[in-house]
C-alpha cells in the first residue's frame, strides 16, 4: 500500500519502511512519533484501485517516526552588475526533517 501525502508546501509519494526528507517540522524532535493527516491519494493492491481524496482521503493518514534534523548544503547567491561597481554575495542553507514512515492507515 502506498499514499501521496502533502507536508511542506510539497507532494510525497510514500510507503511503509520509506525513509525522506521533507521541510523542517517545528514540533518534530528526533525519536518523536508524526500523523500525517493532508493524505491526497491512496493506493493499494493491483486488485483494489486507487481512492483519490476530494481534496483529502477522509480518516487516512501516515504514520511516521522523525529519524534525524540537519541542513541541506550552502547555496551561494552572488549578485552582480557590470561597470557600476554593485555587488552582493549572501547563501542559504535549508533545514529539513527526516521521517521513516512505520505506518498506512487507510481510516
Amino acid at each position: 500500500m502506498y499514499a501521496i501525502i502533502r507536508t511542506g508546501g510539497k507532494q510525497y509519494r510514500v510507503a511503509e519502511g520509506d525513509t525522506l526528507k521533507v521541510e523542517r517540522l517545528k514540533e518534530a524532535t528526533p525519536g518523536a512519533k508524526l500523523r500525517f493527516t493532508d493524505v491526497l491519494l491512496l493506493g493499494g493492491a493491483e486488485a483494489q484501485p486507487a481512492t483519490v481524496g476530494q481534496p483529502l482521503v477522509e480518516g487516512a493518514s501516515v504514520l511516521a517516526e522523525v529519524t534525524a534534523e540537519g541542513r541541506h548544503p550552502k547555496v551561494i547567491i552572488f549578485k552582480h552588475k557590470r561597470r557600476k561597481g554593485m555587488r552582493r554575495k549572501t547563501g542559504h542553507r535549508q533545514p529539513w526533517t527526516e521521517v521513516r514512515v512505520t505506518g498506512i492507515e487507510a481510516g
